[in-house]
């Protein structure tokens, strides 16, 4: 199972990750460590061709630099190729449409880098937007290599300190600049009424959106 992101609270936007509780087989090979951060600059442009066309997204390294880099670092190793947008999370509640689309690793040992720590939107001031991307995780400082792309303004998503549990919020680190009727025609991809396990039933993709590769290409300046 995924990396996963669950509405736990309403009328209030919250979303809470879980983590895969399979473990890896011994027989896989682990991907190697992370190498250097690339020379980056402020921002970084980054282009997901999938099946269903390009999106384009700006990545936000001045205020996101570790999210940033690691983002950076599958798209440079090509780990994104091959994996997929497979999941779907639709809010019936507020302007649609209303929800996420969910791709990435999946915890593919082979595919997967070391999590990273958490960047608080606190810290960062990228909030969750329309067309933000944004990390999964579970716990604060578990994310890796799956991501989601939003549909709509979701604040449920930002640190809450003045909150209770867990108030951490998730790792907002960029938006996309092309491609949103890319983002919107994966949200509409036909979800399987059995694949998932309890609230994720029926947000599963039933036949996911292939990424066919990620690459970082010129950018034309830094995100406002």
């Amino acid at each position: 199972m995924p990396p996963i992101l669950a509405r736990i609270a309403a009328p209030i936007i919250a979303l809470a990750l879980l983590t895969s509780a399979a473990s890896a087989s011994p027989r896989r090979k682990a991907a190697p460590p992370l190498p250097p951060p690339a020379v980056l600059g402020d921002t970084v442009r980054v282009a997901i061709t999938t099946d269903a066309g390009v999106i384009t997204l700006d990545l936000d390294h001045l205020h996101a630099p570790v999210t940033t880099e690691n983002f950076v670092a599958y798209v440079d190793r090509k780990l994104f190729d091959g994996t997929t947008f497979y999941r779907a999370m639709r809010l019936a509640w507020g302007t649609q449409p209303n929800g996420l689309i969910q791709g990435g690793t999946q915890n593919v040992p082979q595919r997967t880098l070391k999590p990273i720590a958490h960047e608080a939107t606190t810290q960062t001031g990228i909030l969750h937007k329309a067309g933000t991307i944004s990390m999964a995780r579970y716990a604060p400082g578990t994310a890796t290599g799956d991501f989601s792309i939003l549909l709509a303004d979701m604040p449920g998503l930002d640190a809450h300190p003045e909150a209770s549990g867990d108030t951490a919020g998730y790792a907002a680190f960029g938006r996309v600049v092309a491609g949103m009727e890319v983002v919107a025609r994966i949200f509409d991809a036909p979800t399987s009424p059995t694949l998932g396990e309890g609230f994720m039933k029926g947000q599963m993709i039933a036949a996911p959106v292939r990424i066919i590769s990620a690459r970082r290409v010129p950018n034309a300046g830094a995100v406002p």
